[in-house]
């Protein structure tokens, strides 16, 4: 007989009218507790045995007896939370997952009964909702509940698609404001001794700066400290001087009434891409926003916008994050499409007051074209592409204290100094290394890449013209034409001023711009036309094929501007050209045909291919961007860029695969939903440097990751109803796509393994110890 949670006693009423299964828990869970009949059935959890049945760990979501309406439980919150832990979370993680080995079944009392009769729970699916349910009523106030036995068994991919739209999102949901500063200031990557909440204001806005001094007076108890940046905030010595000082950087707020006749300021809401990651990002905002969009979330879509906009006029360019240690350094670019994607989803009975929102986030997406990544030292004059070259002094302050401790221990050893005193005077200038300072300024275009880190950019990216950046600018150039031409009738004025770069882009240009400051041209003084902007397009896209495209490969590669030549690895980011449209038919039928293996594991799209990783020891440890990792944005762009040129099955086949791998961890851990995956394993239990993401919670999951999430909500889009049903069901893409049986050849490149595809094997493969 399987354990008994004890059922709740007293007068009670059974409420006749009970949420539906799949509400939310605030509605499901916020209403008055019901009564029924006095009882005092109640079960001694002490006095019984547990019966372990075999294979019972492999169980998901088994079904109980039939019944003939929907089955309910009464359920006592407090025991059945101890019981559950104290039976089935066997390694003591407060989750319930296919590693733990308790018994995986357990008895409830029914509701028709009044908790007499009982039926099993099994399987770790069920389990693990039980112990999620329990968690969501608790936060709610609940001491007793009555139970769908529906909310326990639900399809997951329902169930996944449904956290994400309800809790996923409000959970990440920040705001910069009185109401919102404690918890938007806590940064878990602050390793000062300076640990009060800081904001920094940009010069410019005094009324801003004012409302937060107050925020000061009035919350004490904050101990809020509140500082305003000069006019030019990103000159990095300025930002090094900051160091020891980090704090979060103001965004955009709006006038709101005070409720007392007045007016005060808001923050504007945005989603933070979660975990130690308690700040606006940069390209997690664009997945993340494309995610909003399917859920319907538009306003806090634009408001992420809104941003980006105020970020480029007051800090110069879209941060890699709102914290000042970020203020020199960007990220990929987006921002078109994130405002045209918003802009056409927006309340038609408003084309006014749409045309302006977009005209400024076009506007500021100009000015960052010029400013940015058209200007020196990130455009490459010789090739005329751009390149990810941040400036910047000293040991990047954001990472891990451990880091670089492996770069820094010869230089400390030279100058016979610890690593942290040598630290202290590389960063005060005290010490010169050219070495040093070279190894920093590809660390930190590593880090403005966004793909932090891998060995194709080690010691190298600073001086590389990627097929990922200038596939982007590609689209920046198109999209700015596009909306020049269709939405401004072809005439947008600038509102703020600043030099535009000349074109084309060339060497004796950029000379003649240094030596003859007369001949650069104001943004003032010249409108935008949608011609200009494609003859741009159309200069990249030659200058792409030209120095960036590999016809014997039938690859994209990236070009060290330095050494001339392309590099040779083989990173997925070759499928980005399909997404900007700069790629050919030709082009596109070759990646597909001859180049997509490479990367296709049972998991999705591996980042780069392994023979381009290199071998991996304990001197040469994986890199999280690396084989065999697999990240939501590259999942996302290669579908989108597929569908674009009509290779949809292949876009499908792809999304299986990937929404596969995330349904399994929901399902076998508890509802993890983490920020990478190992997809060759199927695993989020990943061996890189940063680890893993995500994971870090008790009984139920509050998050999940935020480009996870969209990932898992854009990937739903592209499947058919039989998908769906297959991925719900857990089906391998081995099997639903026929290609092999349990154990089946994983081919990646010349790489050829035999692997497991069974979700407990791997898990356990995965945790046995070498």
């Amino acid at each position: 007989m399987a354990p008994t949670s004890t059922t709740p006693s007293g007068p009670r009423r059974v409420s006749i009218e009970h949420p539906a299964y799949n509400a939310t828990s605030a509605v499901y869970y916020g209403s008055e507790e019901a009564h029924s009949r006095p009882r005092t059935y109640s079960t001694d959890y002490s006095k019984r045995r547990p019966i372990i049945q075999q294979n019972d760990s492999r169980k998901r979501h088994e079904k109980v007896t039939e019944s003939a309406g929907p089955r309910r439980f009464l359920v006592d919150v407090e025991e059945t939370i101890r019981i559950v832990l104290e039976q089935e979370d066997t390694d003591g993680d407060f989750q319930i997952s296919i590693t733990d080995s308790g018994p995986k079944i357990m008895s409830l009392g029914t509701a028709t009964s009044n908790g007499f009769k009982t039926f099993d729970i099994r399987g770790t699916y069920m389990l693990s909702n039980l112990l999620q349910e329990l968690a969501l009523a608790k936060d709610h106030g609940r001491k007793r509940i009555v139970l769908d036995e529906s909310r326990l068994t639900e399809n997951p991919v329902d169930r996944l698609s449904r956290m994400i739209k309800t809790s996923f999102w409000n959970a990440l949901t920040r705001r910069i404001d009185g109401d919102g500063l404690e918890i938007i200031t806590a940064d878990p990557k602050n390793r000062t001794a300076n640990i009060k909440p800081l904001i920094y204001v940009p010069h410019g806005e005094p009324k801003m700066a004012e409302y937060y001094r107050q925020v000061a007076l009035e919350k004490p108890h904050l101990g809020l400290q509140v500082e305003v940046l000069p006019k030019k905030c990103d000159d990095p010595y300025f930002v090094k001087s900051l160091n020891d000082r980090p704090g979060i950087l103001a965004l955009a707020m709006r006038e709101s009434d005070d409720g007392k006749g007045g007016t005060t300021l808001k923050g504007i809401p945005f989603v933070v891409p979660g975990a130690r990651f308690n700040e606006l990002y940069n390209w997690d905002s664009y997945f993340i926003s494309l995610g909003l969009l399917v859920d319907g979330m538009t306003d806090m879509a634009q408001g992420m916008v809104d941003h980006f906009v105020f970020e480029i006029k007051h800090y110069g360019k879209i941060l890699n994050g709102s914290r000042s240690y970020y203020l020199c350094r960007t990220q990929p670019p987006f921002l078109t499409d994130m405002a045209l994607q918003i802009f056409n989803q927006l309340d038609r009975n408003k084309a006014d007051a749409n045309k302006e929102w977009l005209r400024r986030a076009i506007q500021a997406a100009i000015k960052e074209y010029h400013t940015i990544w058209m200007a020196l030292p990130r455009l490459d004059p010789e090739t005329g592409l751009s390149r990810y070259r941040p400036d910047g002094v000293g040991i990047p302050p954001e990472t891990e204290a451990s880091h670089f401790l492996h770069i820094l221990e010869p230089y400390a050893h030279k100058h016979g100094l610890s690593i942290l005193d040598f630290s202290e005077k590389y960063n005060e200038g005290e010490i010169k290394e050219p070495g040093l300072d070279e190894y920093f300024l590809h660390d930190r275009a590593v880090r403005e890449s966004g793909h932090d880190t891998t060995y194709r950019f080690e010691k190298i990216c600073a001086n590389l013209a990627t097929i990922d950046l200038n596939s982007l600018l590609y689209k920046y150039e198109i999209d700015i034409a596009t909306a020049i031409r269709d939405v401004f009738d072809d005439d947008l004025a600038m509102d703020d001023e600043f030099e535009l770069s000349p074109f084309p882009p060339t060497p004796e240009v950029f000379e003649r711009f240094e030596k003859d400051p007369s001949s650069r041209v104001s943004s003032l003084k010249e409108a935008q036309h949608s011609e200009i902007w494609f003859q741009r397009a159309e200069f990249r896209k030659q200058r792409i094929d030209h120095y960036l495209w590999n016809e014997s490969k039938k690859l994209y590669f990236d070009y060290d501007t330095v050494k001339k030549r392309q590099i040779n690895y083989e990173s997925v980011t070759t499928f980005w050209p399909l997404w900007a449209g700069c790629a050919s038919e030709e082009q596109a039928w070759k990646l597909v045909a001859h180049s997509m293996s490479k990367f296709e594991v049972i998991g999705g799209l591996v980042s780069g291919t392994e023979e381009s990783r290199g071998k991996i020891s304990l001197d040469r440890p994986n890199r999280q961007w690396d084989f065999p990792y697999a990240w939501p944005p590259h999942q996302i762009m290669t579908w989108v860029g597929l569908e674009r040129y009509g290779y949809l099955e292949e876009a499908q086949r792809l999304a299986y695969r990937f929404l596969y791998m995330m349904t399994v961890a929901f399902v076998d851990f508890n509802g993890t939903v983490p920020e990478k995956f190992d997809a060759v394993k199927l695993s989020h239990m990943v061996d890189a440097e940063y680890g893993n993401q995500g994971l870090d919670f008790k009984m139920v999951p509050r998050e999940g990751f935020g480009w996870m999430n969209s990932a898992y909500q854009v990937g739903l889009t592209f499947l058919t109803q039989h998908m769906r049903r297959a991925v719900a069901a857990c089906t391998s893409p081995e099997v639903f796509f026929g290609r092999a049986s349990a154990n089946s050849e994983v081919h990646v490149g010349h790489h050829r393994t035999l692997s497991s595809t069974d979700p407990f094997g791997i898990a356990m493969e995965n945790l046995s110890i070498n």
